[in-house]
């Protein structure tokens, strides 16, 4: 079996050595970059199956990098790893095109399972109706209060922010958001907003 080829690129050092590592005892071919710019100057880096960027980087962010990729139309998948991680952030995150979106301090199992998410979703990409109609399926349950609370994350929100222009406690926004996590069946914001992304929110 082909070993898949896995691109760090984190201006941390000890934050890049460790995933490296990590990637390497699980079977990953490896290799690491300390900038975006570094990556996308080495025409030698040959074919890449998934990258790990640091969102907040000297010169170009993995956020523009995702622009980047999306605009020169190289099909690779993008996973964004952010020790300032926000809900605008994860937004901007998935709409430009990353396919998860990570808060640090994170577990291994967390990357893992996104890294091995991204490479089984590549070959057989569905078609944009189809995933739109599976992430619509997904939202189905949602009451229209829940509906509301999921467009004000959207929109980068926060919990008292959004209690203020429903007319509710920050307690009860609490409630519906863990409901809404609850219902689509997911286990973090950045999967959540895929969804409500590919539903066309």
């Amino acid at each position: 079996m082909t070993m898949r080829r896995v691109l760090v690129i984190d201006d941390d050092a000890a934050m890049r050595d460790s995933l490296a590592f990590l990637l390497d005892v699980k079977g990953f071919c490896v290799a690491t970059y300390e900038t975006a710019s570094g990556f996308l100057g080495d025409a030698a880096s040959g074919p890449v199956d998934c990258i790990v960027s640091d969102i907040r980087m000297p010169g170009m962010s993995g956020l523009e990098l995702v622009r980047k990729l999306k605009a020169d139309r190289v099909d690779c998948p993008v996973i964004l790893i952010t020790g300032h991680g926000d809900v605008t952030l994860a937004v901007e995150a998935m709409k430009a095109g990353a396919v998860d979106f990570i808060e640090k301090p994170f577990e291994d199992e967390v990357l893992l399972r996104a890294i091995n998410s991204a490479l089984k979703a590549r070959p057989t990409k569905p078609a944009d109706d189809t995933a739109k109609l599976q992430a619509e399926a997904r939202l189905a349950d949602l009451s229209s209060r829940e509906r509301d609370v999921l467009q004000g994350l959207l929109a980068g929100k926060i919990n008292k922010v959004i209690a203020h222009d429903l007319g509710i406690s920050p307690r009860t926004v609490e409630v519906y958001r863990a409901n809404v996590m609850a219902k689509t069946n997911v286990r973090s914001m950045s999967e959540l907003m895929r969804i409500a992304i590919a539903a066309g929110l």
